[in-house]
């Protein structure tokens, strides 16, 4: 009896909600560091000392990504027992 894993299915999604967010991170730092760090550096706006783009896609895309992390974390992953089991059972 050839019997799949069932934790294979749940960590095979839970590696993809990763990827999902580690694609998330990308383009919101991507987005935020060349759309708004592409002016002359004269007319940047500053946030708290910092160029909006550099605050906008490291501290906050930081900021966006902890909280994405705990929630999905908490939401859709799921503990998994590690023990081998007996397959004559």
């Amino acid at each position: 009896m050839d019997k799949q894993d069932p934790r294979f299915k749940i960590a095979n999604r839970e590696a993809l909600i990763g990827i999902g967010l580690a694609v998330i991170n990308f383009l919101w730092w991507f987005g935020f560091a060349y759309g708004l760090g592409s002016k002359p550096p004269e007319e940047y706006n500053y946030i708290l000392g910092l160029p909006a783009w550099f605050f906008m896609s490291c501290v906050g895309g930081f900021l966006l990504m902890s909280v994405l992390v705990i929630f999905v974390v908490n939401v859709f992953f799921t503990d998994v027992s590690l023990d081998v089991e007996d397959e004559d059972s």
